[in-house]
């Protein structure tokens, strides 16, 4: 069971659960609370099926070796076999299949393509003809897929409707989910380019990968402020994690990891709080 967990990597989850949040606090307050833990449960099962999977295929494409810098990949390490651990991911895509009926019946088709969208490339990120991690697509996928569309696929399910508030958040929350990758593509550049992973790290050069840190940790704050000047307490921590990734080489980037994901959380639950009590909301 360890090893599962581990292969869900659960300090990843942030990615799914933030948008949701920030979404459903864009509807306060006639929130359905129903959808809501639809929705969040769905997020999750799909991020945690996209760990799966990029985690048995990175294995087999030969880019996880024994050399890798990162957090243990259980299949890399032994733990469970590259086929189990698609097993895993096919299972909670069903999950989420099923999660996301009642969604489709509220919101109709725009959720049923964001639904199959979004479970098809869980597999397409690391997998198929074409892999978006491995052409250096993935800032694009997590902006859209871990900020647009779950962001506003959130609000719709809650509204029937979508708003320039909407679009803006989930820009946010799709450049805080990027901070953590480009982080990651910073930290296993020299892995990557072995691998032929083609990221943009890969492809341009750590500085290009330090100014994209810099670019996505401040751009959320300035794409909200619109909405709700309360995110701004969370400034010091896209400070000290740009000045991190700045500093960071190799295995260090791990703790950069850490301050990105706190960021993340803490922007989220302070635009949560100011969405959903009206305290720091300038809407």
């Amino acid at each position: 069971m360890n090893s599962w967990f581990l292969a869900a990597r659960p300090k990843t989850l942030s990615a799914a659960i933030v948008p949701v949040l920030i979404g459903t606090s864009l509807a306060a307050p006639h929130i359905s609370w129903p959808l809501f833990a639809c929705t969040l449960i769905g997020a999750v099962l799909i991020q945690i099926a996209t760990n799966f999977i990029n985690d048995a295929l990175d294995f087999k494409k030969g880019t996880d070796t024994a050399e890798r810098l990162g957090p243990m990949r259980v299949t890399q390490a032994g733990l469970l076999s590259a086929d189990a651990v698609l097993r895993g991911a096919w299972i909670c895509l069903i999950g989420a299949a099923l999660c996301g009926i009642p969604l489709i019946v509220r919101a109709g088709w725009p959720l049923l393509a964001i639904g199959l969208a979004s479970m098809l490339l869980a597999y397409a990120y690391t997998g198929g003809p074409m892999p978006l991690a491995y052409h250096g697509l993935g800032e694009l996928f997590v902006i859209l897929f871990f900020g647009v569309i779950a962001v506003g696929g959130t609000f719709y399910v809650q509204t029937l409707r979508y708003t320039r508030e909407a679009l803006l958040a989930g820009l946010a929350a799709g450049s805080l989910a990027t901070v953590l990758i480009v982080i990651n593509n910073l930290r296993d550049i020299e892995g990557d380019r072995r691998g032929n992973k083609r990221t943009l790290a890969a492809r341009f050069g750590e500085t290009f990968a330090r100014i994209e840190v810099v670019v996505f940790a401040l751009a959320p704050f300035a794409l909200v402020f619109t909405i709700a000047w309360l995110p701004l307490i969370a400034l010091p921590l896209a400070l000290l994690a740009i000045a991190c990734a700045t500093r960071g080489r190799g295995a260090a980037l791990n703790r950069c990891l850490g301050m990105a994901g706190a960021l993340q959380w803490a922007f989220g639950i302070l635009f949560v709080i100011a969405c959903s009590f009206g305290f720091g909301a300038t809407r």
